[in-house]
């Protein structure tokens, strides 16, 4: 036995040392200052345990038990149960959204309409109305190179409107619709999407009416057969320093990009001499995470953002509705996310106004899903100068796409036991309530 108790001492000594430096690497500094530790004293225990004058059924019976339990871990238990698909079967009017409010100028007909229609809104929005603002001097998080830099995004995508939808080439193009699927999603990765996928356009991905822009007020109306759903990456260390200045740096970086890769797949497919529209930040006409879960690229999960396979809800997504022909995907119904979801509660916990439900789903646009406080986050946004960002940052799906993390995906998607016992491990390796990191030295920091 004390070979084998030799053998389990150096295997999980080399393990935790890889665990340490994955989480260096990552600039997890509580996730390697921890698994430094156990791989000390994890390995220390199994030699202590080989030299030890221990009954020989003692050992023999620590092994049996390690060995069960990690076999039980993996053995897949199916679906998780208990969770329907979420579909909506209701449209919602985007004037309710807590964008199109803030975007409501006091004296202006639209803000005396809008609340003569929706006068339980008011309280509410009086209150962010008397706060400083996102991308504010006076916000509680100010900091002025990262700010400015976010408002440079920000105004930038603005430009990108003229372009969203035009008139096609008066000559179409006919290509196949597998052919050109291929090509639209090899385009898009080349573009730097992380995940592409293609949906029919229904009537609940879109907006009933218009709530910002010239067109607000007018109804929204399905013209396009197809939509284009895809993702990019919104980066792990920059995101890893919410509620700071460089995660509003980054939310409006990836919206740029996003914005950029749909303007420009859009006028693409116009020159081919169909119609397209890009859906891009302050102009969209589709609601973005129920086009790109039933394009396959994930499930909407407890914060009520978007849950990629790979990357979680740390995306931004972008949306390109057109009548060019091409192959739709199969439409996401992930229940392990869910399931993961229900247990986990982590970005509810670290929520600063408790926007994020703690408890089960709820009826929203005719599917159960969890029902954020949108109130209360526009709020604490407006107080900050920042868009948060606290939820997806300590999110255990939110990890870098490494071999590690893919490893515990892939167990978090066949186990529920797994599930449950890579909450425990994340909680224990990362914290309950993660700090942020720091941000990279090229980046400013507040005084």
């Amino acid at each position: 036995m004390t070979p084998l108790l030799v053998s389990m001492s150096v295997i999980s000594l080399l393990g935790l040392l890889w665990l340490h430096l994955v989480s260096r690497s990552e600039i997890e500094e509580l996730a390697a200052r921890r698994s430094a530790v156990a791989a000390v004293l994890v390995p220390a225990f199994f030699l202590l345990l080989a030299f030890l004058p221990l009954p020989g059924w003692i050992p023999s019976l620590f092994i049996i038990v390690i060995a069960a339990g990690g076999f039980v871990l993996l053995i897949p238990s199916g679906p998780a149960a208990g969770f329907e698909d979420a579909h909506a079967t209701k449209r919602l009017d985007e004037r309710t959204i807590m964008f199109s409010r803030a975007a409501l100028k006091p004296g202006t007909a639209n803000f005396e309409k809008y609340y003569e229609e929706f006068p339980h809104h008011k309280e509410s929005d009086d209150n962010f109305r008397r706060l400083p603002g996102l991308m504010d001097p006076g916000s509680g998080k100010f900091e002025p190179l990262s700010f400015h830099a976010a408002g440079a995004s920000f105004e930038t995508v603005g430009q990108l409107v003229d372009l969203v939808e035009g008139k096609p080439a008066d000559q179409k193009v006919e290509i196949s619709p597998e052919e050109a699927t291929v090509f639209l999603k090899g385009w898009l990765e080349k573009l730097g999407a992380c995940s592409s996928g293609v949906t029919v356009l229904k009537d609940e991905h879109l907006y009933t009416i218009k709530g910002r822009g010239e067109k607000w007020g007018q109804p929204v109306e399905r013209r396009h057969r197809f939509a284009i759903a895809f993702s990019v990456e919104m980066d792990h260390r920059q995101m890893g320093t919410a509620p700071e200045g460089p995660t509003l740096m980054e939310s409006g970086q990836q919206y740029l990009h996003a914005g950029s890769v749909a303007t420009q797949i859009a006028v693409f497919i116009r020159r081919l001499g169909w119609e397209a529209e890009a859906h891009i930040d302050g102009n969209y006409k589709v609601i973005c995470p129920l086009v790109a879960k039933d394009a396959g690229l994930g499930e909407i999960g407890r914060m009520g953002l978007l849950m990629t396979p790979m990357l979680g809800p740390r995306v931004r997504l972008g949306v390109i509705t057109t009548d060019f022909p091409l192959n739709t995907d199969e439409p996401c119904f992930d229940p392990s996310v869910l399931h993961f979801c229900s247990i986990c509660k982590k970005c509810a916990t670290v929520c600063p106004p408790g926007a994020i439900p703690k408890g089960g789903r709820e009826e929203i646009a005719g599917a159960k899903r969890w029902q954020l406080n949108s109130e209360a986050c526009f709020t604490y946004w407006c107080a900050m100068g920042t868009d948060c960002g606290q939820c997806m940052r300590v999110c255990p799906y939110s990890h870098p796409n490494t071999l590690l993390h893919r490893m515990v995906r892939r167990g978090l998607s066949h186990s529920k036991l797994f599930r449950h016992f890579a909450l425990k491990m994340d909680d224990l390796l990362y914290g309950r309530r993660p700090k942020p990191m720091k941000p990279d030295s090229w980046l400013p920091k507040r005084p």
